[in-house]
C-alpha cells in the first residue's frame, strides 16, 4: 500500500520547527538570548518570589496576556532562568511554526498553492524572525495579526472577533485592524467588533480593576506617555535612546508611568499627526479596485506603515509582524529587497549600534529606514495602481 507523499507545508514546518529546536539544544542559551528581552522578562516575573504580581502590585506597559503567561512559564520552569528560557522560546517556537502556517494559507488564499510554498520557504530562512524569536514575545502579536486577517477574507466572523480580542490584550497595536475593517465591511461590522474587543479587554482587566485600580490605569497610561525613541521625531527631541522603561523599582510607583524617562517631544502631537492621518484618510476612502481578499491584505499593511511613520517610536521587533505583510502584499523579489535592506539597518541600529553606545550614529539608520519604509509605502501605493490598471486592460 502506497503512502501519500507529505504536502510541502508538513515539511516545511517540520523543517522549521525541527531546526529551530536544534538550535535550542545545541547552543548556549545565554549566547542565543543574549541581544534580547530574556532576562527582562524573567527579572519582572521573579518579582512573584516577593509576593508582587503585576497589575496589583506594580504596573506593566502591556496588556495582561503575556505579563500572567510569563508568570505561568516562570513557575513551570522552576524560577530558574535557564529552564524558563527555554520553556519561552519552546512556546514561542510554536507561536511562530504558527505564523508560518497562517502566512501560508493566506498567501494560497490570495495567490496559489505554488506561490504560498515559496512564501513559506522564503520567510522560513529569514534572520530576522530567528533573531527576534530569542529577543521577544512579538512573535505572539503577529500571530494574532495574521489570525485575524485569516477570519476576514474566509469570512469566520467568530474567529476575527476572538483573535483581535486576544490580539489586543497582548499588544496594544493590533487595534488598528478596525481600520480595515471598517473599510472592507463597513461601519456596522466595525461597531460590532469594537464592542467584542472592548469586551474581551474588559473581562482581562476587571480583575486588576477591582484589587487595584490606580496600578491598573498606570498600566493602561504607561505607552502614551514613552518619550520618543529611535525616529525621526525622537532625533528633534533629541533623545537618542531606545524605548525601554525605567528600573523595574520605578514600577512601584503609578506617577512614573505618566512621566516621561527622557526629553519632552518638541512638536505637539496633533501637529505629527495630521499629515499621516490625512494619509490614511486618502487610503481608506479611495475606491476597493482590488479583490476583496487582497484589498483586505494591502489596506492592512498601509494602515500599519502610516502608522510607524507617525509613531514617535520605533521598535525593531516590529519588522516581525512587517515581514509577513510585506510578504503577503508586494511581488516576491520586491518583498525581497525590502525585507533584506530594512533587516540590514535594523541589526546596524541594533545590536550594533546601541550595544556598543554609539549612539551618535543613530540619524544614519533612523533616517534611512524612515525613507524606506516611506518608499515601501510609496512602492504598495504604486502596486495597487498598476494591478487596478493591469485589470481594467484585460
Amino acid at each position: 500500500m502506497n503512502t501519500p507523499p507529505p504536502s510541502k507545508i508538513s515539511l516545511i514546518l517540520g523543517l522549521f520547527l525541527a531546526n529551530r529546536f536544534m538550535l535550542l539544544l545545541a547552543f548556549p542559551l545565554d549566547s542565543l538570548i543574549f541581544y534580547g528581552d530574556y532576562q527582562h522578562y524573567f527579572n519582572v516575573a521573579d518579582m512573584a518570589r516577593r509576593g508582587f504580581y503585576p497589575f496589583v502590585h506594580y504596573w506593566y506597559e502591556f496588556p495582561p496576556i503575556f505579563p500572567y503567561l510569563n508568570l505561568a512559564l516562570y513557575y513551570l520552569g522552576g524560577q530558574q532562568l535557564k529552564n524558563y528560557s527555554f520553556l519561552l522560546a519552546t512556546f514561542l517556537l510554536l507561536v511562530e511554526s504558527g505564523n508560518l502556517y497562517l502566512l501560508y494559507q493566506l498567501a494560497k488564499k490570495l495567490a496559489s498553492r505554488e506561490a504560498a510554498t515559496q512564501v513559506a520557504w522564503i520567510y522560513s530562512t529569514l534572520i530576522v524572525p530567528l533573531f527576534f524569536w530569542l529577543g521577544n514575545f512579538d512573535a505572539l502579536t503577529t500571530f494574532f495579526i495574521l489570525l485575524t486577517l485569516y477570519g476576514l477574507i474566509t469570512d469566520k466572523p467568530k474567529l476575527t472577533a476572538l483573535a483581535l480580542g486576544l490580539g489586543v490584550m497582548v499588544k496594544y497595536l493590533p487595534i488598528l485592524l478596525l481600520a480595515t475593517i471598517w473599510r472592507t465591511q463597513g461601519f456596522t461590522t466595525t461597531l460590532k467588533y469594537t464592542v467584542s474587543t472592548a469586551l474581551i479587554s474588559l473581562i482581562m482587566f476587571s480583575p486588576f480593576i477591582g484589587l487595584n485600580p490606580t496600578m491598573t490605569l498606570a498600566s493602561l497610561q504607561a505607552q502614551l506617555h514613552k518619550s520618543s525613541y529611535e525616529t525621526v521625531w525622537a532625533l528633534i527631541d533629541g533623545n537618542d535612546t531606545t524605548g525601554n522603561f525605567g528600573p523595574l523599582s520605578d514600577h512601584f510607583d503609578p506617577a512614573k508611568a505618566t512621566t516621561p524617562l527622557h526629553r519632552p517631544s518638541r512638536l505637539p502631537t496633533w501637529l505629527t499627526l495630521a499629515p499621516f492621518a490625512l494619509l490614511g484618510l486618502y487610503f481608506f476612502t479611495r475606491p476597493a479596485q482590488l479583490p476583496p481578499m487582497q484589498e483586505t491584505v494591502t489596506f492592512t499593511t498601509l494602515t500599519f506603515l502610516i502608522f510607524i511613520l507617525w509613531s514617535k517610536g520605533w521598535s525593531p521587533q516590529w519588522q516581525t509582524f512587517l515581514i509577513p505583510l510585506i510578504l503577503l502584499t508586494l511581488p516576491q523579489a520586491r518583498a525581497l529587497l525590502f525585507i533584506i535592506a530594512l533587516s540590514f539597518i535594523n541589526f546596524l541600529e541594533w545590536p550594533i549600534i546601541l550595544s556598543r553606545g554609539l549612539n551618535e550614529l543613530l540619524p544614519l539608520t533612523i533616517l534611512t529606514r524612515t525613507l524606506l519604509l516611506a518608499l515601501l509605502t510609496l512602492t504598495i501605493y504604486r502596486e495597487t495602481e498598476r494591478e487596478i490598471v493591469r485589470k481594467s486592460a484585460k
